[in-house]
């Protein structure tokens, strides 16, 4: 084997890599959405607490394992003024906006409709920074627009327009939860610039956990206590924040964040798998067809943003 070959086959195998990365970090979001409908569904776990568990802990152990490797790193943030400003920004409307509301959707219907309502965050991130340049989309971001509400339609009416399907609080939640990752994706990008993603959401977690416990105290329990539930419990945790969102990052360095972005779509697809097999919700032609369209959006703005980089974006 010659060096032009041993080159092209590392390459490969680095891609490999980054693949099974950011495919397994989605996957595992995925699942931790149907944990969680199972504690809301079986376990009568409030969202909101969870919610407020969720991100404490996971917040305290992202910062806590970041200063292993740098503990400047976790600190520094706080030095700069526009930094602490946005950092809070982040927290309680960036943070809880996506979380909070996340987990309401999926109490309100399902873990896959509540995620797939969640990837319409970027039609709306390509609607406001349209408004902001005081521009109209471009011909292939209007295809993705009207892609997603024919989406939207589908998977909330069956394609029968005189009724819903599903819970009209998990639409309103669903939609929400996609203003709230619109926000989260978009608002601290400069932060993210500067300071990188773990600090960066470590302490947003931190700061958006630590408002909810004026909300819902998660030293007050009011759901079933076993086994189960505090395995669950910490799934969603550890599994299915901290170790999937370490699988994400750490693809970005095989992958381009175009690519990662692209692939992290197996999160929406592993959630509609899953509460099919394991949560026995019934998925109808017009479900399936209606998340296709979504995705397919996705895809299609993220090919019109590697054209004109307006933003730059994080994962939940």
């Amino acid at each position: 084997m010659n060096d032009t070959e041993t080159v092209t086959l590392k390459k490969t195998h680095t891609r490999e890599t980054g693949v099974a990365l950011v495919l397994s970090g989605a996957c595992l979001w995925g699942i931790s959405g149907n944990v969680a409908q199972h504690l809301f569904n079986t376990q009568s776990v409030d969202p909101g607490w969870i919610t407020s568990v969720r991100m404490l802990v996971s917040g305290v152990l992202l910062l806590l394992l970041t200063s292993l490797r740098d503990s400047g790193s976790v600190w520094k943030i706080w030095m700069s003024r526009s930094s602490r400003r946005s950092l809070l920004v982040f927290g309680l409307i960036g943070m809880i906006g996506a979380q909070y509301t996340y987990f309401e959707a999926v109490a309100a219907g399902n873990a896959a409709t509540a995620t797939l309502l969640q990837y319409l965050n970027p039609v709306l991130i390509l609607i406001y920074f349209s408004a902001k340049k005081r521009r109209w989309p471009a011909g292939t971001e209007q295809i993705g627009i009207v892609l997603a509400l024919v989406g939207v339609f589908f998977i909330a009416t069956q394609g029968r327009p005189s009724q819903l399907s599903i819970a009209p609080a998990a639409i309103f939640w669903g939609l929400l939860s996609a203003i709230g990752g619109a926000v989260y994706s978009t608002q601290p990008s400069r932060l993210l610039q500067r300071w990188g993603a773990a600090p960066v959401v470590g302490w947003g977690m931190l700061i958006g956990g630590t408002v909810m416990c004026f909300f819902y105290p998660p030293w007050i329990y009011t759901g079933h206590i076993s086994l189960n539930t505090f395995a669950a419990i910490l799934f969603v945790i550890i599994i299915g924040t901290l170790v999937a969102f370490y699988l994400y990052v750490a693809s970005l360095k095989y992958l381009k964040p175009m690519e990662t972005s692209l692939l992290g779509c197996a999160e929406p697809l592993s959630a509609a798998a899953v509460n099919v097999i394991w949560m026995h919700v019934a998925f109808t032609f017009f479900d399936w067809v209606g998340s296709a369209l979504i995705i397919g959006t996705v895809f299609i703005l993220s090919l019109a943003r590697k054209e004109n980089q307006s933003n730059h974006a994080i994962t939940r």
